[in-house]
């Protein structure tokens, strides 16, 4: 069993973290230039470095919404895109992928993967040069494909690497390479976001340790959001919002929430289904097939729940939404690492429902943050039994919300998380001197 790491935990030896006499020159990889959780990740890790300790220079794909939101925040000192970081293998050559390229013509569909690899091989030469030319002291890798090239550029050029995990398990094909490149001694710390994830790194040995992932919790205080779901959609303060959001795959659970609804639809009265809604906020990104969003709202038209269960699409800046949820639910129904969606629910002081998959239980305690519920399989059942015992018990549910509150405060604060990520770059490099 891994250690979980603090910001008040000494990491390595338990010696001091010792200061630099300069920053140090880190090179911090994010593989996705899109919305989403790692995006956020990095951005919350990032702002609270301190830069008289760490120099942050950034790499992503492509400029997206990603590079808008670290250069609002004065998040680095230096950005720059590589058009060989390639975040589908079908994408075209002038634009992110689209869910119609899925359909191109074969000879396209080959031309492009073709193209992509040489492109991938070309943007890899030239970050190894540039890793060289600015004599950077560490790479941060931030997913799965940067974990990869952070990897490949520690073994050839002895620039040490940092992973950041929060990815259950890789493809079976790349698996043999992903464990070589763990296990290499280039790969200094494999810092994972949560116990789920980091099974597949048993027998590494004492590089790998876990770092409870974060949030900013400044931005998301349920003092400071100004609600605008119930503004929105016209829904008086009298009508209870089961909320959702986040990524609309078939992995998340979508498809049992809308089950749950079903059943606790059946169960109200009319007068109480007219004052319950269920809504969901988040789309299927364009680079995933099938449209599932479109999925749900399919099955939803064929449950005939149209005035109960509502999917309302993405939504940039979430905050204001959540605001107005009475219960937040979080169905995923995989090892989920740690859902920064959870987090975001409960620093918003809403209580939780989520199924015991993933890193669920180490952010849940069943009866005091929300409810955990078994999750192999998932409890449909149960998750309808727990939105009617918040119609029953609505005052028990909100102590809850505020008990979500105190746990997001104490232990998934970005400012302890940065430093600990902070603390363990110096002790990598420290240990290279």
């Amino acid at each position: 069993m891994p250690d979980i790491v603090t910001a008040d935990h000494n990491l390595g030896s338990g010696e001091p973290v010792p200061d630099t006499l300069r920053p140090l020159r880190v090179l911090f990889i994010n593989d996705t230039s899109r919305n989403g959780g790692p995006g956020r990740t990095i951005l919350d890790i990032l702002k609270f470095l301190d830069p008289a300790r760490i120099h942050r220079t950034v790499l992503i794909p492509r400029e997206d919404v990603v590079s808008r939101r670290l250069v609002a925040a004065g998040a680095m000192e230096t950005i720059f895109f590589e058009r060989g970081l390639i975040e589908n293998l079908f994408e075209p050559f002038s634009r992110p992928m689209e869910r119609r390229d899925f359909d191109a013509p074969l000879p396209l569909k080959v031309c492009r993967a073709i193209g992509n690899v040489l492109r991938g091989a070309l943007g890899l030469v030239r970050l190894v040069r540039r890793v060289r030319r600015e004599r950077f002291d560490l790479v941060f890798c931030n997913g799965t494909s940067a974990n990869f090239i952070g990897g490949v550029l520690a073994v050839v050029t002895g620039v040490p690497a940092l992973w950041h995990v929060f990815y259950p398990s890789v493809p079976p094909a790349v698996r043999g390479v992903h464990r070589w490149l763990a296990a290499h001694r280039g790969v200094r710390s494999i810092v994972c976001v949560s116990r789920a994830v980091s099974g597949q790194f048993a027998g590494i040995g004492a590089k790998m340790r876990v770092i409870h992932d974060a949030l900013d919790i400044d931005e998301f205080d349920s003092n400071a959001a100004l609600p605008a779901l119930r503004r929105e959609f016209g829904l008086g303060p009298d009508i209870v919002i089961f909320g959702s959001h986040g990524r609309i795959l078939p992995r998340k659970g979508y498809i049992e929430l809308i089950q749950a609804a079903k059943i606790v639809g059946e169960r109200l009265t009319p007068t109480q289904r007219a004052a319950c809604r269920f809504v969901v906020l988040g789309d299927t990104p364009q680079d995933m097939r099938p449209d599932h969003l479109e999925q749900c709202r399919a099955l939803v038209r064929e449950l005939e729940l149209t005035d109960l269960v509502h999917f309302i699409g993405f939504r940039p800046e979430v905050q204001a939404y959540l605001a107005d949820f009475d219960v937040s639910i979080i169905p995923s129904i995989y090892e989920d690492p740690l859902p920064r969606a959870v987090l975001e629910s409960m620093a918003l002081s809403k209580p939780v429902i989520v199924f015991d998959v993933g890193g669920m239980a180490e952010m849940v305690t069943d009866g005091v943050e929300g409810r955990l519920l078994a999750g192999h399989p998932p409890d449909v059942a149960g998750l309808a039994e727990a939105c009617l015992s918040y119609i029953a018990e609505p005052e028990a549910w909100r102590r809850r919300g505020k008990s979500a509150r105190i746990r997001v405060e104490r232990d998934f604060d970005a400012r302890k998380h940065s430093r600990a990520l902070e603390d363990e770059m110096i002790r990598i490099v420290s240990s290279d001197a």
